[in-house]
């Protein structure tokens, strides 16, 4: 099921339009959100000023549609104070990867990156691994790990080759 939801996205997003589509154009093509992040829950999330004065805006609401596990793609849409699409943005980039630096807290990465594919707690290192699949140009998938240790602040993050973890012929 998930699969057919990903293949549609492409239609359902260019049925819609910042600035003019409305909430309830949003919901009747992406459903229900995973989550909705309120403008002042998305305050602290470092994004880049033009962006961060989109999804912070007071009354603005930012809804989750996530694709993971087996998709490759996150999206955050952002919903303006006068009820209308202000942001449609793919978060699973390597550009966004970039953002996530040591120190940060695992609600900010959450808020930045939406939910992870795979959350996996490693006791005698202390650390829990945060896994997320993505598309790096043109077509090569590959996961991004985020390792918080145990405040959930992030250690260090990386990215590899999906076939380099899950090889198709094994």
């Amino acid at each position: 099921m998930i699969l057919g939801l990903v293949g549609c996205d492409p239609q359902r997003i260019s049925e819609l339009e910042e600035g003019v589509s409305t909430e309830a154009d949003v919901r009747s093509r992406f459903g229900e959100p995973e989550k909705v992040w309120e403008a002042s829950d998305m305050a602290s999330v470092p994004l880049p000023r033009t962006t961060l004065a989109i999804v912070a805006a007071p009354g603005a609401r930012t809804f989750e549609y996530n694709r993971q596990p087996a998709g490759t793609a996150n999206y955050m849409i952002t919903i303006g104070p006068d009820g209308k699409m202000s942001a449609l943005r793919q978060v699973l980039n390597p550009h966004n990867f970039e953002l996530v630096l040591p120190g940060m807290r695992m609600e900010q990465v959450r808020k930045l990156l939406g939910q992870p594919m795979k959350v996996t707690p490693y006791a005698l290192s202390q650390q829990t691994h945060y896994d997320w699949r993505y598309l790096n140009p043109p077509n090569t998938a590959r996961i991004f790990t985020v390792v918080f240790d145990t405040d959930l602040r992030v250690v260090s993050t990386g990215s590899v080759d999906e076939e380099s973890v899950n090889p198709k012929g094994g």
